[in-house]
């Protein structure tokens, strides 16, 4: 009998906290404003071909169930994007290597297909 009058005692309590904080609490403070959206903070650059470190340092924010799926769409279109030019000049540089080699009857002198180093470009 003590237990039951306990219990009831303590649900009791449970609710009329449970009211006040819901009725009377945050009276004149309105709602929370809504919290900004993460934004993805190293955004790949726009004005120039993605390169390694670019990937490597492209961090995702967190969103409620991982990561916001538009700005990892958004990033892995990019990237589709330019491997698929890259692939396509890679090709044309090929074929077009390949061509010259057969007008020339195999017989081309060496051509380097490395980049120059920055200060040949100068």
């Amino acid at each position: 009998m003590v237990m039951f009058l306990f219990l009831v005692v303590a649900l009791a309590v449970v609710v009329a906290a449970v009211t006040l904080a819901v009725v009377g609490g945050g009276e004149g403070d309105g709602p929370l404003p809504e919290a900004a959206p993460e934004r993805l903070q190293d955004p790949l650059p726009p004005d120039r071909p993605v390169n390694r470190a670019d990937v490597e340092s492209l961090r995702f924010p967190l969103a409620a169930r991982g990561y916001r799926m538009a700005d990892v769409d958004d990033a892995l279109s990019r990237l589709g994007a330019e491997l698929a030019e890259r692939d396509a000049r890679i090709a044309d540089l090929e074929s077009a290597l390949a061509g010259a080699q057969a007008s020339t009857g195999g017989h081309m002198p060496h051509v380097s297909m490395e980049k120059p180093a920055q200060e040949d470009q100068q």
